[in-house]
């Protein structure tokens, strides 16, 4: 990786620090940020002051299912410890080409159901191709748009977005969609890199810290329930919906 490279995703005096597991992830990452759509214009959060990152475009898919990521983020110990059960309704929000989407599948097994959602019509049309050729039938794509599910009201016991949210250009808009697709006791669960670890070789702007998460979401109507940190990389935090002002 060059030192250019590296230093489009990490702060340039990291880069020499890096190890060559690390070098890797900086590359795929460096890559990323090219094939990434612009920012919002929105620019920052409201709340928080978080600069919104851009959405990565169809051309970096490739990059979703990439080998490294079962080191970076060890997806099936993340799976477990959702907790799911058969037959659950669970969505997997801005899900790509479907990496998380056809393990939520496997976890909620045929009684269970998954939406995988995306904004971009080229992702939607991969997603299907994977889909049809592992033969699974208990997931159901969705093309949504930067502030609609496109799921139905109160239907969704858990949902996830990995590596997601901190590119919603509204954010504000899209928690109240996705509040509506929740059922009472839903949950929705981030995925985010951790921003508080600066051994996580992710631009800023591509991670969050707890408190950034807590204050954008609970000012929306969530709730933090719980923070898993046994990620490698990532966050992991439970939000539930409020209820009686609590």
């Amino acid at each position: 990786m060059t030192r250019q490279a590296c230093e489009a995703i990490t702060p340039r005096q990291a880069c020499e620090a890096i190890t060559p597991f690390g070098r890797r992830a900086a590359a795929a990452l460096a890559l990323l940020a090219l094939l990434s759509l612009p920012a919002s214009a929105q620019g920052v959060h409201p709340v928080s002051g978080r600069r919104i990152a851009g959405v990565m475009g169809v051309a970096g898919a490739n990059w979703l299912v990439r080998p490294e990521r079962v080191a970076e983020e060890n997806p099936e110990k993340a799976i477990r410890m959702l907790e799911l059960k058969p037959g659950m309704i669970v969505a997997d929000i801005g899900a790509g080409v479907g990496y998380y989407s056809l393990k939520l599948a496997s976890a909620v097994g045929a009684s269970g159901k998954v939406y995988a959602t995306d904004i971009q019509p080229g992702m939607i049309e991969r997603l299907r191709a994977n889909l049809a050729r592992e033969g699974v039938r208990n997931v159901e794509p969705v093309l949504s748009t930067p502030t609609t599910t496109g799921l139905p009201t109160a239907s969704i016991d858990l949902m996830i977005l990995v590596d997601v949210y901190h590119e919603f250009a509204e954010p504000q808009k899209m928690i109240a969609e996705l509040r509506r697709s929740l059922k009472p006791d839903g949950r929705l669960v981030l995925f985010e890199f951790r921003k508080e670890d600066p051994a996580v070789p992710i631009r800023e702007e591509h991670k969050m810290s707890v408190a950034e998460a807590k204050a954008e979401l609970e000012a929306d109507g969530l709730v933090l329930e719980k923070v898993l940190p046994d990620l490698p990389w990532q966050h992991m935090m439970f939000f539930r919906q409020r209820t009686s002002g609590k």
